[in-house]
C-alpha cells in the first residue's frame, strides 16, 4: 500500500521481498475465506485495538474500513457483508486480489526484488540485502545506487525507506522478527514480540486418551470466563477446539491478549468453561438430577443436557469419579468447569504478533524518530487486534499512512 501511494506521487519505487514471490503470507491469510474487514459501527470497530486504540485512531480515520472496500471495488475485486458483519471477498480467495494488485503496482513503474531479505545498514547509510548471487542491477550500479556490500550482500541506496517487515509469527512466510535488534542497535524502543490470536496450553497437559481420541475436535456452543491480573472479568460465547496441548479457536483467540499478559502476571490463568450456555444452572441441576435407570451416564447426559463426545470427554477429563457420581457438583461444573492455562502457545505458532517498534519511537506520519527518512507500517508496529478483518485493515490503513509520510518526507527534502 506504501509503494502504491508512494508511485502514484511520482516517485520510482523499488520493492524488496525476501520470499520468492511477493504477498506469501497475505495469501495465507486467505486461506478460509479471506476476511478483509469489518462492517461494525466505527467507534466499536475502532475499540478492537484495545490499548492502542488512540495510536490506531488516526490511520484508520484517515483509511476506514469503507474506503478499504472503495479500494477494492477500484481493483475490480467485490466485497460482500457475512451474516456476522465481517466483510469477505466474493470469490473467499486473496489470490485474484493480489494478482490484480500487483499489477497495478508493476503499471505504475514499481521494480520488484524478490529473495532479497534486509540485513540492516551499510557503514555509510546504505541498505544492505542478502541477495542471489550477481543480483547486482547493472543499470542501477552504474547510477551508484547499487553496490555490492563490504562483507557480502548488495548495498543500495534510498532517498527514504518503508519497512513492512512483519512481526514475530510464520517465519517460513518471512516475518521471523529478525529486525528486531537490527533497530534496536539504532535505537529504536520496540516492545517484545508476543503471541496474539493464538492457543494455550493447559497447566499438566491432557491425558493421552484425550489427546488421542479428540484432539482437532470442536467444542461448540460453549461460553467461557475468566478474571485478570487487574481484577477484570471477561466473557464470551463461540467455539474452541481441543488441540494436543490445550486449546486453540475463535473463542480462546479473541481473548488472547488479555489471556496472555494475566499468565504474564500470575503464572497461570483459570477460565471458568460453560458447556451448556444456552440452559440456566437450575434447569441443568434439575435435568443432571433427573434419575436415570439403569442408563450409563453418558446416555443421560446426551439426553437429558446435551453433553456428549467432546464435552463428555472433558469432563471426564478434570472431574474426580465423586464429582461425576454427584449430581448437584457435576451440574455446576457442566456450567463452569474450571480449566487451567499455563502458557500461550509459540510465536511463530500464532495468527499474528503483539509488540514491535513503539508508536511514542514514530512521529504522527510513521517516521522513526532517530531515523530520518525511515517509516514503519503493518503488523511490525506495536498495536494487535482480533481476527475478524482489524488485523488487515490496520496494515492496509498504517502502509497507506507510512506512503504519505514517506512522499511528504521526499516533497520536502528535495
Amino acid at each position: 500500500m506504501a509503494a502504491q501511494v508512494l508511485a502514484q506521487g511520482g516517485v520510482q519505487i523499488d520493492l524488496y521481498d525476501a520470499m520468492p514471490s511477493p504477498g506469501r503470507k497475505f495469501l495465507l491469510a486467505g486461506v478460509g475465506g479471506m476476511n478483509i474487514t469489518h462492517s461494525e459501527p466505527f467507534d466499536i470497530f475502532l475499540s478492537r485495538y484495545g490499548a492502542r486504540t488512540a495510536a490506531i485512531k488516526p490511520l484508520l480515520e484517515a483509511f476506514p474500513p469503507d474506503a478499504l472496500r472503495a479500494w477494492l471495488h477500484g481493483l475490480g475485486v467485490e466485497t460482500f457483508v457475512g451474516s456476522s458483519g465481517r466483510v469477505f471477498l466474493k470469490d473467499m480467495k486473496a489470490a485474484p486480489l493480489l494478482r490484480a494488485w500487483l499489477h497495478r503496482l508493476r503499471e505504475a513503474g514499481v521494480r520488484f526484488h524478490v529473495r532479497h531479505r534486509w540485513l540492516g545498514w551499510c557503514e555509510d547509510g546504505a541498505l544492505r540485502f542478502a541477495a542471489p548471487q550477481g543480483d547486482s542491477d547493472p543499470l542501477r550500479a552504474k547510477a551508484g545506487v547499487e553496490s555490492y556490500a563490504p562483507g557480502g550482500g548488495l548495498a543500495v541506496k534510498a532517498d527514504a525507506v518503508v519497512l513492512a517487515l512483519g512481526g514475530g509469527s510464520w517465519a517460513k512466510l518471512g516475518s521471523d522478527g529478525a529486525w528486531v535488534p537490527l533497530l534496536a542497535q539504532r535505537g529504536v524502543e520496540v516492545a517484545p514480540l508476543l503471541p496474539s490470536n493464538c492457543g494455550f496450553d493447559v497447566a499438566g497437559g491432557w491425558s493421552e486418551h484425550l489427546k488421542s481420541r479428540f484432539a482437532g475436535q470442536p467444542l461448540k456452543t460453549v461460553a467461557l470466563r475468566f478474571t485478570d491480573a487487574a481484577g477484570l472479568t471477561h466473557g464470551r460465547r463461540g467455539e474452541l477446539m481441543l488441540s494436543d496441548s490445550g486449546i486453540e479457536g475463535g473463542l480462546v483467540y479473541a481473548l488472547s491478549a488479555p489471556l496472555r499478559d494475566t499468565i504474564a502476571a500470575q503464572g497461570a490463568v483459570t477460565l471458568q468453561l460453560d458447556l451448556a450456555p444456552d440452559k440456566t444452572l437450575a434447569r441443568v441441576i434439575a435435568e443432571v438430577a433427573h434419575p436415570r435407570g439403569a442408563r450409563s451416564l453418558s446416555s443421560h447426559l446426551q439426553s437429558r443436557a446435551g453433553i456428549r463426545g467432546v464435552k463428555m470427554a472433558l469432563l471426564r477429563e478434570i472431574l474426580s469419579p465423586d464429582q461425576l457420581n454427584d449430581p448437584l457438583k457435576l451440574a455446576h461444573a457442566i456450567k463452569s468447569l474450571p480449566l487451567t492455562l499455563a502458557a500461550p502457545r509459540l510465536l511463530d505458532e500464532a495468527i499474528s504478533s503483539a509488540g514491535g517498534v513503539r508508536f511514542e519511537a514514530l512521529n504522527e506520519n510513521l517516521m522513526l524518530r532517530k531515523l530520518p527518512g525511515v517509516f514503519c507500517a503493518g503488523e511490525m508496529l506495536d498495536w494487535e487486534a482480533p481476527t475478524g478483518g482489524y488485523l488487515l485493515t490496520a496494515c492496509f490503513a498504517s502502509g497507506r499512512a507510512a506512503g504519505r509520510g514517506a512522499l511528504n518526507y521526499l516533497n520536502t527534502n528535495e
